[in-house]
């Protein structure tokens, strides 16, 4: 037996103001299902934290377009930090999220005329693909790309996370765990050099490698709401590359971490450990953030950036009524039913 994955449950963004962030992504991404919103303690990620528990703020924030979601987390203790130093294409760690769009000219007229601070034009990947970058008021940067995995249509102009753009020191290295553990195996694209839609990026004028990975079809209970995703390595070819959130912890200002939504637990752990990136952050048995119930754990890539994996138990339909998933002794890979994922729509924030 093999661990199962799902998907990209969600990327961490840690913000300054959760409340006033998330109502930014509401209006501009569409991310308006709250999943579960808790304050408490982060007891478990001293690994990450300099051996600190850390007060927080976290909420699970979905698009019932498909894609994954944002954790949008705001330390509550201490003042969080951005980066100590000008952040470039290719220093470790997430540098961009990917956004899911089934029409990418549209949006970008639509952000366009909304204000939003767009870096560029309408630009092509290497595939010949249609993006555009954006930024947050907050300094991190997304990309909007062609993506017609559609889960229920919505009036907003993307939908969820279609995955990450992360920088790393060894493309091969990094792929023991991106193209192995994350199955993320097969190559779209492979090049080297100066690349044109790279140019309005920091440090976007120098010389890279860029390799593109997507995975097969995924299986499990949200897999087909959270739908097919890409990452992207990207390893700086002319200088030594900086860590993102080197002299800060987990959880302050920028994109904290990548998770997965998975099943087996056990199974995922006896691997990692096998192929020598073990758990650095392991809840053993249950945790619930709020009205959330699972098993979450960590592991860090080559270069340090945590890799996070839950195990949904329990998730709220109707909190008022009492009324929420059960996840526990289902097929792993079998799908839950369509009427059941859709309830999440009850949880949508109106502003």
């Amino acid at each position: 037996m093999k661990k199962n994955i799902s998907g990209i449950q969600q990327v961490g963004v840690g913000v300054v103001n959760a409340r006033e962030a998330w109502k930014w992504y509401r209006k501009v991404f569409g991310m308006d299902i709250n999943v579960f919103e808790d304050t408490a303690t982060a007891k478990l990620m001293k690994h990450y934290t300099n051996g600190q528990e850390c007060d927080r703020y976290a909420a699970l924030a979905m698009n019932m377009e498909g894609g994954g979601g944002f954790e949008i987390w705001q330390h509550t203790q201490i003042s969080p930090k951005a980066p100590v130093f000008d952040v470039k294409l290719g220093d470790t760690g997430i540098f961009i999220v990917k956004m899911k769009c089934h029409d990418v000219a549209k949006a970008y007229t639509a952000h366009k005329a909304a204000g939003v601070d767009l870096l560029s034009e309408l630009t092509k990947d290497p595939q010949g693909n249609s993006h555009y970058y954006l930024k947050d008021p907050y300094n991190n940067i997304f990309e909007v790309v062609e993506d017609h995995h559609i889960y229920m249509m919505q009036k907003s102009q993307t939908g969820g996370v279609a995955g990450t753009v992360i920088g790393v020191s060894d493309i091969e290295e990094a792929q023991k765990v991106y193209a192995d553990i994350l199955e993320y195996s097969e190559v779209v694209y492979d090049k080297s050099g100066v690349f044109d839609d790279f140019a309005v990026l920091p440090g976007g004028n120098e010389k890279y490698r860029r390799v593109l990975l997507k995975h097969k079809p995924r299986t499990g209970p949200f897999s087909k709401i959270l739908g097919p995703t890409q990452i992207e390595l990207v390893q700086a070819l002319e200088r030594k590359p900086d860590h993102i959130f080197r002299d800060r912890i987990w959880g302050e200002l920028g994109y904290i971490h990548l998770c997965f939504d998975i099943q087996g637990m056990e199974l995922l752990q006896k691997e990692c450990e096998q192929k020598g990136f073990p758990f650095t952050v392991n809840s053993a048995d249950s945790f619930d953030m709020g009205v959330a119930a699972g098993h979450f754990s960590y592991i860090s890539d080559p270069d340090g950036t945590p890799i996070e994996f839950v195990e949904t138990h329990k998730l709220p339909i109707i909190e008022k009524l009492g009324w929420y998933m059960n996840l526990k002794g289902r097929d792993p890979k079998k799908s839950l039913p369509d009427w059941m994922v859709k309830t999440l729509r009850f949880n949508r924030v109106k502003d």
